[in-house]
């Protein structure tokens, strides 16, 4: 369990122990400020005791002299890429400043994986497994308002538009950390038995356009189509995600399942229009849709078992008529399931279709269901490789380790989880001047974090990658 300087919060351990968790870091993060709990560098969690007693065969004294000298790299890498923020499937920039920095680190590089991805190979001077570190690239159509010196002022194509563009989720910061992981490990590379595979991943926020309704292959899901798990085949994977919501320094894990299955669905309600004034000679699709939207909330809190695992049902877009005396044809929805079970999404996404025909029918309308294909698979880390890390974790960290309660929000390294054990963590970075309870969220417009995380970053994948393969 986590060890908290006050007793409160322990509370808030032994639940997570039982698989009981908060709805997300914000919620953690309130909840500790109102407790008054500071968060100390120990775990005692009695399921990773046995895999503590094997010290991580990492030498950390030496991999902190190499951090040292990138550290100003870190930081000038993460604002430069800040300042020229790409959409998902437009990170061409981005894909050659990784690209170039790779080749001139002597690694083996391919470009245009799925895309604009960036794979580097780094050799060790001896044979043996293959670990694959991952990072995403692409930035968010979102307005920047933090008033950083080198904020984003970027716009560029996006739906049929035009949108400014900011890194509004970190990924700035996870493609300068992968950045000096390879420079850090080749420096190792002639006492290291393996290979350690870096991916460059673009288009994990999603590709918003497709053209002529095909299905969408972007992000994980096209550079694992295209042979990033092979070639050579990857033994193992691991991944983090900068948070502000969690104390700076703090590294968030959690085995089994962390982060949500995704998938976003459209609902066609089709009725008739007529004059507002006689409604009976029409069938209102706005009455309708209103009783499904309340509906489908009855999935979640009376048809799916949430004592097992959390689930949520969002509609966050609802487009009907437009004019106030006009009954119109037809209501268009949108909404997002989440979930942390793949037996319970595909109930829930029954359940939707079915509860939408049935209360459209009911209402002498018609209700269609679209589900977006692909969504996002959950996240779930594989039990016996985080049991096995957690040493390496605490070592790297200097003890700042926390069990992480499951995150709602969702991610394409699921797809990497299908082919090989993977491992995502959450590396806290609250920025100065700030608590983990007032952080700007990601996907916020001030979104922002402390860029002494990036070096922490960097010690974390190092000291996994080259524990996995030195074991």
């Amino acid at each position: 369990m986590v060890v908290f300087e006050d007793e409160r919060p322990v509370a808030y351990a032994r639940a997570m122990k039982k698989g009981t968790s908060f709805s997300s870091w914000s919620s953690f993060a309130l909840r500790q400020a109102a407790a008054g709990a500071v968060l100390v560098a120990s775990v005692a969690s009695a399921d990773c005791m046995a895999a503590s007693s094997v010290p991580p065969a990492v030498p950390m004294r030496a991999l902190d002299q190499d951090i040292q000298a990138v550290r100003p790299k870190l930081v000038t890498w993460r604002r430069d890429i800040h300042s020229h923020p790409e959409l998902s499937g437009q990170e061409v920039r981005t894909s050659k400043l990784v690209a170039d920095h790779l080749r001139a680190l002597g690694l083996e590089v391919t470009t245009e994986v799925g895309g604009h991805g960036v794979v580097g190979l780094l050799r060790g001077a001896r044979p043996g497994k293959v670990v694959a570190l991952r990072a995403d690239m692409d930035a968010l159509p979102v307005k920047e308002t933090t008033g950083l010196p080198f904020a984003s002022t970027v716009v560029a194509p996006y739906m049929g538009g035009e949108s400014p563009v900011a890194h509004a989720c970190g990924h700035d910061g996870h493609t300068a950390i992968l950045m000096g992981v390879a420079e850090v490990l080749a420096h190792e590379k002639a006492r290291m038995a393996g290979t350690v595979k870096f991916i460059f991943q673009p288009a994990e926020e999603g590709v918003p356009e497709v053209p002529n309704g095909s299905t969408p292959v972007f992000g994980a899901r096209a550079m694992v189509a295209q042979g990033v798990m092979e070639h050579p085949k990857v033994d193992a994977i691991f991944a983090l995600h900068i948070v502000p919501m969690m104390p700076a320094g703090v590294v968030g894990y959690r085995p089994g399942p962390i982060l949500a299955s995704g998938d976003s669905f459209e609902i066609q309600i089709e009725g008739k229009g007529t004059h507002g004034a006689v409604p009976w000679k029409g069938v209102d699709p706005i009455v309708a849709s209103a009783q499904v939207v309340v509906d489908l909330q009855t999935i979640v809190s009376r048809q799916l078992d949430i004592s097992r695992e959390p689930a949520v049902i969002s509609i966050g877009s609802i487009h009907g008529g437009n004019r106030s005396n006009i009954i119109p044809e037809s209501v268009k929805m949108q909404g997002t399931l989440r979930t942390f079970d793949e037996g319970m999404r595909e109930d829930a996404k029954r359940r939707i279709t079915a509860m939408t025909e049935a209360v459209a029918t009911a209402n002498g309308a018609k209700g269609t269901v679209q589900f977006a294909n692909p969504g996002y698979a959950v996240t779930s880390n594989d039990e016996s490789l985080t049991e096995r890390v957690v040493p390496v974790l605490r070592a790297a960290t200097d003890g700042k380790l926390a069990i992480s309660p499951k995150v709602s929000a969702s991610e394409d390294f699921s797809e990497y989880q299908k082919i090989a054990p993977g491992v995502y963590v959450f590396l806290g970075a609250t920025p100065k001047g700030k608590t983990p309870a007032t952080a700007a969220s990601n996907h916020a417009p001030n979104f922002d974090f402390d860029e002494d995380a990036l070096p922490v970053g960097v010690r974390v994948l190092s000291a996994l990658a080259l524990d996995y393969l030195s074991r």
